[in-house]
């Protein structure tokens, strides 16, 4: 599958928009991380734990994003965007969207 976050893929013609495309994960904190975050906090510098989870939860999001497009019969994805949102304290949803196309 390709993804892109233009409009356009170099050397192809998008000859069908096929819909938007969708994939998102909502992820809570947990205690541990909490705690190694906020002793963390105190000497500064990144906070890995949260790093790690934010990125995993990325890939998850767009992972289901790809397989939302597959479902669509899609060859590719184009103006792919990463979003994110509170749902409640300590708890977010990753939301990744595009546009899903066919290619000649």
């Amino acid at each position: 599958m390709i993804i892109s976050t233009t409009d356009k893929i170099p050397n192809k013609e998008i000859i069908e928009i096929l819909g938007i495309a969708r994939g998102s994960t909502v992820r809570a904190r947990n205690i541990g991380r909490d705690i190694f975050a906020g002793l963390k906090n105190i000497v500064g510098g990144e906070i890995d734990e949260y790093t790690k989870l934010l990125a995993q939860s990325r890939e998850q999001a767009m992972q289901r994003l790809v397989n939302d497009a597959e479902r669509m019969g899609a060859d590719a994805i184009v103006n792919m965007r990463l979003t994110t949102s509170m749902v409640m304290q300590g708890t977010s949803e990753i939301l990744a969207y595009g546009t899903a196309v066919k290619l000649s």
